[in-house]
């Protein structure tokens, strides 16, 4: 009977956990304007942000896979070449210096049914790969 409770509990609390996960990864701003001349009132959604993991990134493609949470499936996130990429100290990188599981924020636009990166602020600073190669040449003498 108490693990059972037991079981419960914690099943809720992870439910919990996730839930405001999810509530934590995304904000959206919302602008909300009227006219004085026509009283028209629009209203406007700007840019939304999450925070995830990059899943999938292939440099020859317009899209990379982006994770919110571990529960949550990887969806698309399309780039184009207004794209901003930044390390962690806020200096602009190049789009190749995104690797798989690598932490980042996105900062993105929904354009149809299409989520369109805005800016890519990764949380690690990218991996400088050096490839050095030494070449040796021995001359034997007759």
């Amino acid at each position: 009977m108490k693990q059972t409770r037991f079981v419960k509990i914690l099943a809720a609390a992870f439910a919990c956990a996730a839930g405001l996960g999810l509530a934590l990864a995304q904000t959206t701003t919302t602008t909300t304007t009227t006219d004085p001349v026509t009283g028209t009132t629009t209203t406007q959604q700007t840019t939304t942000s999450s925070v995830g993991t990059i899943v999938t990134y292939t440099p020859d493609s317009d899209y990379f896979m982006f994770r919110t949470t571990p529960e949550v499936a990887p969806a698309r996130y399309y780039y184009t070449r207004d794209t901003t990429v930044v390390d962690p100290a806020g200096r602009t990188v190049s789009l190749s210096a995104i690797r798989p599981d690598m932490p980042a924020t996105i900062h993105y636009t929904k354009v149809g049914d299409r989520v369109l990166v805005r800016k890519v602020v990764l949380s690690q600073p990218p991996r400088i790969i050096k490839h050095e190669e030494t070449t040796t040449t021995t001359t034997t003498r007759p």
